[in-house]
């Protein structure tokens, strides 16, 4: 796989993201993909399967983050995004610098885990009982 092919990958699940183009992210997983988060939090965890990734992707985005894609890093056959998110919710405040680290197989995205810089802050932010 090609630099020019990662990046692509990686800009276009970061507009998916940011635009909240759930078709457009379905286009670039396979069925099987897998996310893990770290954490204890309603979004922490792995979770197996298409639909359950964007299911994961849209409470993530309902919380109302702003994803701001900082570098597009390239292995030799995989990506990775460096994001910094941010967000607010009420006296809460999300500052995070991540690495969403994708593993790709014949040109779409099989498996997704995210590295973070607060695992204190987003268990907080995205608490068990927290409310949009």
């Amino acid at each position: 796989m090609t630099a020019t092919v990662q990046h692509q990958l990686a800009t276009t699940f970061h507009r998916a993201l940011i635009t909240r183009d759930w078709a457009l992210l379905r286009e670039i997983m396979a069925p099987e993909v897998t996310w893990t988060l770290p954490g204890d939090n309603t979004v922490s965890g792995t979770v197996v399967g298409i639909d359950e990734v964007i299911a994961r992707a849209e409470l993530i985005a309902s919380f109302g983050l702003t994803f701001t894609l900082e570098h597009v890093l390239v292995s030799r056959d995989n990506m990775a995004l460096g994001l910094h998110n941010t967000a607010r919710r009420g006296d809460l405040v999300l500052d995070e610098h991540l690495a969403t680290v994708c593993t790709l197989r014949d040109g779409v995205i099989v498996v997704i885990e995210t590295y973070l810089s607060d695992l204190d802050g987003m268990n907080a932010f995205f608490a068990r009982d927290a409310t949009r």
